[in-house]
């Protein structure tokens, strides 16, 4: 961890979230995150202008930070064909990407991760690999157990890519370990079933997101600030709780190669609306697939996407017993959408929080805010951006909201 991370906010010292502040190395104008949504404008793998000028236009809009998704770090981890992995080809549009934010005078950061049984194999034309064996019904396959060379290889290809985003100008990146991606499934016991010392007692489980994480910290040497999205709990049964994921950041924070650590949940694979709250727009996101798994989506799909109430700030609870036990800085995710939520966070010790859905329906919200703190967000939670992302996500509602 960078030397220069102030130490915790408390309920004494809290800090006005649009005040200046630092995230390891690097300066941002305020405390607010645009967080990671998949964009679905990367045709061919590589950068777009429509990609630019989604985060053109939060940095514009007033957020310290905007982070692109999802860079995978091998082409067998991406979640569908035109998801960006890490090559020579993708670099210069990701230099113009950078480019581009730094002007609008807000950070930019990368995220990094491989999908692991969340990739999608038919779609990439390549083998997906998980901890153990599993169906993987996106495929209508199987994913196959990761070897000692896929795991050496993972590792590795984190670090190369995270050289690749420091020479092309990122500010950051941010290590994707939550929502049973390769890592975050290695983490939990619902889904790694080995019998080899990366399977069982948590320490083993959690030796792979640690040996990432390392592996990115020596590549970027402290020239930019390295972040971890970590799950509090997937949200499955069976799946990573409180009890191990509290152990596996205490773990991250001893490890020292970290400078912030956002704090997610749900499973991508298992139970996806435990990270999103609000509607499910089942029959929206079913028109977006093709084939049996359009079909299946409109049968099933009410089955398999759990409705969970959306309430501000939802994930504050669980994030609390992190701040009690770390004293690292940590990212506040989930239902932050106006200033009384961001102030709250600061209060409670949180010394970032993150935002995306109501960034998606109002990318200058943080200049709306900083104009007026009294100003409320519109979105309403109904998830419909979440049926746009393999089109261009985006808020269906957001064209003629505001004068």
């Amino acid at each position: 961890m960078s030397d220069n991370n102030p130490p915790p906010v408390s309920a004494t010292t809290a800090v006005d979230p649009l005040a200046p502040a630092r995230l390891g190395p690097v300066s941002m104008r305020n405390r607010i995150i645009k967080s990671a949504t998949f964009e679905g404008v990367t045709r061919n793998a590589l950068v777009t202008d429509e990609l630019i000028d989604f985060h053109v236009a939060v940095g514009k809009g007033g957020v310290g930070m905007t982070t692109v998704a999802y860079l995978a770090v091998a082409p067998e981890g991406r979640t569908e064909r035109d998801q960006i992995y890490w090559r020579p080809e993708a670099l210069p549009g990701l230099r113009r990407l950078t480019d581009a934010v730094h002007a609008t005078g807000a950070k930019v950061s990368a995220q990094i991760g491989h999908a692991g049984p969340v990739a999608n194999s038919r779609s990439n034309g390549l083998p997906s690999i998980a901890p153990s064996s599993r169906p993987n019904p996106l495929a209508m396959g199987f994913d196959r157990a990761a070897s000692e060379g896929d795991i050496a290889r993972v590792i590795t290809a984190h670090g190369q890519a995270a050289r690749m985003a420091k020479d092309v100008g990122f500010d950051a990146v941010e290590i994707h370990l939550g929502h049973n991606y390769l890592a975050s499934s290695f983490l939990s016991p619902n889904i790694n079933r080995r019998k080899d010392s990366w399977g069982g007692p948590l320490a083993n489980r959690a030796e792979f997101a640690r040996r990432i994480v390392a592996e990115v910290g020596e590549a970027v040497g402290g020239e930019i600030a390295v972040l971890a999205k970590v799950n509090m709990a997937d949200g499955v049964p069976g799946g990573l709780w409180l009890d191990e994921s509290l152990q596996f950041a205490q773990m991250l924070e001893t490890d020292g190669h970290l400078d912030a650590i956002e704090l997610t949940g749900g499973s991508s694979l298992l139970d996806p609306m435990y990270l999103f709250r609000g509607d499910v727009p089942v029959r929206a996101m079913a028109e977006t697939q093709s084939g049996i798994v359009k079909v299946g989506m409109k049968l099933f799909g009410r089955f398999v996407f759990k409705k969970y109430p959306y309430q501000p700030l939802y994930f504050r609870d669980h994030a609390r017993q992190f701040r009690q036990a770390l004293n690292m800085p940590l990212v506040l995710l989930g239902g932050v959408t106006d200033h009384a939520g961001m102030t709250t966070a600061m209060t409670d010790g949180f010394e970032f929080v993150a935002m995306a859905r109501a960034l998606l329906r109002e990318p200058d919200l943080i200049n709306r805010i900083q104009m007026d703190l009294a100003t409320t967000s519109l979105c309403i939670h109904c998830n419909l951006c979440a049926a746009s992302i393999f089109t261009g996500t985006r808020c269906p509602l957001a064209v003629g909201t505001r004068e």
